[in-house]
């Protein structure tokens, strides 16, 4: 890791040299904008509105806007007056309990690491934060800003994680907020259910970023050359229950499934999960029953066509002798009647 910072904790009279290091990083992967056609990359050009010339970073300052079309300019002179920029101090300003400090609050996390010999005196604070099982709140400029942080221990490390101001986080103005919505004494016995049944202990481990995995599965098939591997589909979730009620009461089953827990009661009354569970096991029981009846049917079909065919002229040859033993008698009967020629 490579230290950000260099700065000193103040605690009371005791200066504590210490170097920062940012405590997290993100994983998220990362992709360049190029051309569609021959992978070239895109770049930018900085450019100026006014006169249209690309601008250096050496003749670029920092502008507020102050409205009107109006900018106040901000040179680097500007920013080398203020205190923040030669302040390397993390001032300790109080002791307060952990669960006191929302953890909305909470932006980002650093290391502090112990720097030539303040480790004495930085052991002395870490040990004395997890014995008096407080956070200390603490004031420090990082990056041009003055910032409200925390100080606590992880791994026999003293942590700092820097805090939003209380004007910063927005205030929640929905309008549900205004109705007077009633819960049932038995739907929250029932939530209730729910959360002992997928209560747990927090494991950071046993969580992944599936859809991560799954890109970088595709960045590794297109380097070689071979096909993605589509991963199966889940199986459709059972239809939502018509009320909250029976909606919490599948809910928890699952829950309990998932554990390999009995459902509660036994083989009580069916569940909408079960419900519908049971009518897609007979659904399928229903088409595989179908299927081999269709097949013998199909069969039974070209037998039946074929038999016709032969037995077609069998049925002419015997209405022909039925029709000829028919006519026999009357071609005898017309020959008698029939007057003889004279020589």
């Amino acid at each position: 890791m490579r230290a950000i910072w260099k700065g000193a904790v103040s605690f009371g009279l005791v200066s504590i040299g210490v170097r920062v290091y940012s405590a997290t990083e993100e994983k998220d992967i990362r992709f360049h904008q190029v051309h569609r056609d021959d992978g070239g990359r895109i770049r930018y050009k900085r450019t100026c509105q006014v006169c249209g010339e690309e601008v250096t970073y050496d003749d670029i300052a920092k502008g507020y806007d102050i409205g009107g079309g109006e900018m106040v300019i901000l040179t680097d002179e500007d920013f080398a007056d203020l205190p923040l920029t030669t302040s390397h101090a993390i001032d300790v300003l109080e002791f307060v309990p952990a669960e006191q400090v929302d953890p909305i609050l909470y932006n980002k996390a650093y290391f502090l690491e112990p720097e030539g010999s303040a480790t004495k005196p930085y052991v002395l604070l870490r040990d004395a934060l997890t014995d008096s099982e407080r956070v200390a709140i603490v004031k420090v400029a990082l990056r041009q800003r003055e910032q409200l942080a925390t100080l606590r221990v992880r791994e026999g490390v003293l942590l700092l994680n820097t805090m939003l101001w209380p004007d910063e986080v927005r205030t929640p103005d929905f309008g549900f907020l205004d109705e007077d919505l009633k819960v049932r004494p038995p739907e929250l016995a029932m939530a209730s259910s729910l959360i002992d049944s997928m209560a747990g202990d927090f494991e950071p481990d046993a969580f992944t970023d599936d859809y991560r995995a799954a890109l970088q599965e595709v960045i590794d098939a297109k380097i070689e050359g071979r096909e993605v591997v589509q991963p199966e589909e889940e199986e459709a979730a059972p239809a939502a229950a018509v009320d909250l009620m029976a909606a919490l009461k599948a809910s928890v089953e699952r829950a309990r499934a998932a554990r390999g827990e009995a459902p509660a009661g036994g083989a009580g009354e069916p569940t909408p999960i079960t419900s519908a569970r049971s009518a897609q096991q007979a659904a399928k029981a229903a088409k595989t029953a179908k299927a081999p009846a269709k097949k013998a049917a199909a069969k039974k079909a070209p037998a039946k066509k074929a038999a016709a065919k032969k037995a077609e002229p069998a049925k002419k040859a015997a209405a022909k002798k039925t029709a000829e033993k028919k006519a026999a008698p009357a071609k005898k009967a017309a020959k008698k009647a029939a007057p003889r020629k004279t020589a």
